[in-house]
């Protein structure tokens, strides 16, 4: 029997422009919490990949960030190819070993205690999360304060897992560990690092 084999996407149009373009995003994201940005790149990627996603990827994936799949990516065998040829980043098998994290289906989401949370004197040492949510323009709102805003700002979206805030409350006591996170809506994301602090509006 033939072996299998997968028609990889191409990655970016224009890898350093489109790299650089990236990267201040998610720095403008992180340094701007709750503020949504987007990603203008042109860029190739797996059909249950958003843009954004990929994006992200191509610009902080290498050959020394370990990557943890969740079961939706994982089942999709162009995803971990396709990551694999144009980033070189290992994928891991247990999330708590990982600098990042992609989910393709956040309803679904792990414990946050399974992944890496940092430590005292590497608090760096933990893992980011990259969620594809429904989206970024519409639903409920939320409220955000924190470093980088002034005094509070508002998210109308639409966010999985339902108790993403709740979950993200263990990062109060465990400061200045902590898990921060990406929500990506195709070619839009926004940062929630672990400094802010998120209430659902009424």
């Amino acid at each position: 029997m033939a072996a299998m084999t997968i028609d990889l996407q191409p990655g970016f149009a224009d890898k350093v422009l489109s790299a650089q373009s990236t990267f201040r995003a998610v720095m403008e994201a992180m340094a701007r919490p709750g503020q949504v940005m987007a990603v203008d790149a042109e860029v190739g990627r797996p059909p249950s990949m958003m843009a954004g996603v990929a994006a992200i990827a191509l610009t902080l994936l290498d050959q020394d960030t370990p990557l943890w799949l969740d079961p939706a990516f994982m089942a999709a065998p162009d995803v971990s190819a396709w990551l694999k040829f144009h980033t070189g980043a290992p994928v891991v098998a247990q999330p708590e070993h990982a600098h990042f994290a992609l989910i393709a289906a956040p309803a679904m989401l792990r414990d946050l205690t399974s992944f890496a949370l940092g430590t005292l004197e590497y608090p760096d040492r933990s893992t980011t999360l990259i969620l594809q949510v429904p989206s970024l323009a519409r639903g409920r709102t939320y409220h955000l304060r924190g470093p980088g805003i002034d005094g509070s700002t508002s998210l109308s979206a639409t966010i999985e897992p339902a108790d993403l805030l709740t979950r993200l409350s263990i990062n109060e006591s465990l400061f200045p560990r902590g898990i921060d996170v990406i929500l990506v809506d195709d070619h839009s994301l926004v940062a929630i690092p672990r400094t802010t602090r998120m209430s659902a509006g009424v």
